[in-house]
């Protein structure tokens, strides 16, 4: 399960026009993977790439045809951020440590953490980032635990600016305690660079800059604890 991130939905609509008749008419299959496309296609251009694979993770879980299967592999490959350089995080407003530059990061292996003070989800893996970070602080392993505001506190009720982030310095001591230390950039800069459109979700860096996870929704701890062994 993940929390969707306010966006709104985007409608599918296949093109119409002449048609040549093909030599070998497409499979249902065939049909229904390609709506999916074109809606992971626009779910990216609207700045929501990581629903866009979601949406192709779970097509995936779905299809047993191997050549499906092959064709959303590669969609996977194209829409997500997995091999491509890590872009620049935007500091904004930061609560505990300062955010770090990419500079300061080279060399050094970096879990983001994208979360938000409403997200049941992310509060859910709160013990397993925690003690994943514990295990490989040492071999080189940061922590930068993006979010940002959304315009609501306690109960969904409209607040101010300032009052929002006092109410995520409140959750974060409270659900995220090992994260009061950590770096916590508080900007929807960050989330659009990243294209994050719903929560949790896990970003992998390399010593190097590049993006080698980009994991939206739940992981479990095995998932990424192999992911950050195999950087480290």
């Amino acid at each position: 399960m993940r929390e969707a991130v306010a966006f709104a939905g985007c409608l599918v609509a296949l093109s119409g026009g002449a048609t040549i008749a093909p030599v070998h008419a497409a499979t249902p299959g065939q049909d229904a993977v390609s709506q999916i496309e074109v809606q992971a296609r626009e779910l990216t251009e609207h700045g929501a790439r990581s629903e866009a694979v979601y949406v192709l993770q779970r097509a995936l879980g779905t299809y047993r045809d191997a050549a499906l299967r092959q064709r959303i592999e590669a969609d996977i490959r194209l829409f997500s951020l997995e091999g491509h350089p890590a872009p620049h995080l935007q500091t904004g407003v930061a609560i505990g440590a300062r955010v770090p530059t990419m500079k300061e990061l080279d060399g050094k292996v970096v879990l983001l953490f994208f979360w938000a003070h409403w997200c049941v989800d992310c509060k859910a893996e709160s013990a397993m980032v925690a003690a994943l970070l514990d295990k490989y602080r040492a071999q080189g392993l940061v922590l930068v635990a993006p979010t940002q505001r959304y315009g609501y506190g306690s109960e969904g009720r409209p607040v101010s600016p300032d009052r929002e982030l006092r109410h995520i310095v409140q959750v974060r001591d409270t659900s995220y305690a090992f994260m009061r230390k950590e770096s916590v950039p508080v900007s929807d800069a960050n989330y659009k660079e990243y294209g994050v459109a719903s929560i949790p979700m896990h970003v992998l860096i390399d010593r190097t800059g590049i993006i080698r996870l980009y994991q939206p929704g739940r992981i479990t701890v095995e998932e990424l604890d192999q992911a950050i062994r195999k950087l480290l």
